[in-house]
């Protein structure tokens, strides 16, 4: 994966002209030739020095309490969120732990709210609570769902629900939500500790109607959009959409429509190729070929080119090495970028029906 990671940093047009405009004076094209990529290094953007974001519960009063993990021995630690990239989107919330960042989860479990826990190295549990100014103390837990996110709340022996958000040190807020990325019950298994979701601070998002299927293209410079689509060896082209199935849009798995009911994963594939291999993975582990598909007929690769932090940027790449951005685009007109997005800090995010996948693919807010 070293190639990779050093250089990853409804079909047809939309009919509306004002929206094409729109895209096309909004979100622009990022021009690069091949022989220019060759020319400069492409590797993971990073920041000089990490920016570490407060997490706090949000008072009804108006006032912030700290969150923070205990140990049984009643050992206090910060519990932060760190944006060590050029991208705010999704951000690690982590416990510092004598001096080492501790990952934070919602555990499996089968209580009535979802257990969020700091899980040390020898796989040693921290309780994560909010901390009120008289020195209460109240559970931070998973409360509910929408779709992919799981709502993390502090919550008072009342249970009253009070948000939790990432504060940046400028006063930008990210949502603190839980991020299910399968239908597993374990999704993984973290210092041998059985997790249900992972926990990421998130752009927050603005409500998107209710639009269960958004279509997935790609932006051509001179503004009109391609469809991107999954084939098989056959020939045979199937739909790729973005799908949102609850309330929220700001995390939206993107999916082949293979057959008539067969709704198979878009993911980036474990791969040492200069650009990360975007596809489908079909039940039986049937690879899918993810294409931009320009009305001549000429198809774009649609690959990873770059990673920032947690999210690899997904671009169309056309016969000149030019990259198109690419786009959830739902029926009302909002937007969502397609990213890759990772998990975990290893090279194997997880294996689909048989498939090794670096990341997933999903359709977030753009920020």
């Amino acid at each position: 994966m070293r190639s990779f990671k050093n250089n990853l940093t409804a079909s047809g047009q939309l009919g509306i002209p004002l929206m094409i405009a729109f895209i096309f004076l909004s979100f622009g094209i990022l021009n690069h030739s091949a022989t220019g990529l060759q020319n400069r290094s492409i590797e993971k953007a990073a920041l000089v020095k990490e920016v570490i974001w407060h997490v706090k519960a949000v008072h009804p009063e108006g006032y912030f309490m700290d969150v923070k993990a205990f140990d049984r021995e009643g050992n206090i630690y910060d519990v932060k969120s760190i944006q060590y990239a050029d991208q705010t989107s999704i951000l690690d919330i982590k416990a510092e732990v004598d001096g080492e960042n501790v990952p934070i989860k919602i555990l499996v479990s089968n209580e009535r709210f979802m257990p969020v826990k700091g899980i040390k190295p020898d796989g040693t549990l921290l309780n994560i609570h909010a901390v009120a100014p008289d020195g209460n103390k109240f559970d931070v837990k998973g409360v509910s769902f929408s779709g992919n996110i799981i709502h993390i709340k502090a919550v008072s022996p009342n249970n009253d629900f009070y948000g939790v958000k990432a504060i940046s040190p400028e006063g930008s807020l990210n949502d603190v939500k839980g991020l299910k990325m399968s239908n597993d019950r374990v999704e993984a298994v973290v210092n041998n500790v059985e997790i249900y979701a992972h926990i990421k601070a998130i752009a927050q998002s603005t409500c998107a109607g209710n639009n269960f299927i958004w279509h997935i293209k790609a932006i051509h410079p001179e503004g009109k959009v391609i469809d991107v689509k999954a084939l098989d060896k056959e020939g045979n082209i199937y739909d790729v959409k973005a799908l949102q199935d609850s309330d929220q849009s700001s995390l939206l798995d993107v999916k082949a429509f293979i057959g008539d009911s067969n709704q198979s994963p878009v993911k980036i594939l474990l791969n040492n190729d200069k650009y990360a291999p975007v596809n489908a993975i079909g039940e039986d582990g049937t690879i899918y070929d993810i294409k931009a598909m320009e009305t001549d007929g000429s198809k774009l690769d649609i690959k990873g080119i770059k990673r920032s932090g947690n999210l690899v940027h997904i671009k169309a790449i056309n016969s000149k090495g030019e990259y198109y951005g690419v786009k959830a685009i739902s029926p009302s007109g909002h937007l969502n970028d397609v990213k890759g997005v990772k998990m975990v800090k290893e090279d194997l995010e997880t294996s689909i029906n048989g498939v090794e996948v670096y990341a997933h693919i999903k359709a977030i807010p753009q920020k």
